[in-house]
């Protein structure tokens, strides 16, 4: 199965659970292919260059607080994930995020 098809079917699983699509982190080689699979989903989310193919998805969680997770784009499933306070700083979240992404690399060189 190519990226592109990997993407639909995680696109699709994590929609049937509440998740949105918020960012797409995505190799050079494989940013052409995930934008025409994202525009024929009718899905809108930025995609950024990065050594790892990978989704950040987000939902409201319990308590008020909003859970994100960012899924490994690759056969064998992969995923970290978090919840933030309601109150949590932007910028505070993005730390978090960005650590989330570094061990997701990490993971990614180590298989």
């Amino acid at each position: 199965m190519n990226q592109g098809e990997l993407f639909t079917e995680i696109l699709s699983t994590y929609r049937k659970h509440g998740w949105s699509l918020r960012r797409v982190l995505a190799r050079a080689e494989v940013q052409a292919e995930l934008a025409a699979q994202m525009a024929a989903s009718g899905e809108s989310a930025n995609i950024e260059e990065a050594s790892v193919d990978a989704m950040w998805f987000a939902r409201p969680s319990h308590e008020g607080r909003e859970a994100w997770e960012l899924r490994l784009v690759a056969e064998d499933p992969y995923a970290l994930f978090e919840t933030f306070e309601a109150d949590e700083a932007e910028e505070d979240r993005e730390e978090v995020r960005r650590e989330m992404e570094a061990r997701m690399r990490e993971h990614v060189a180590r298989v």
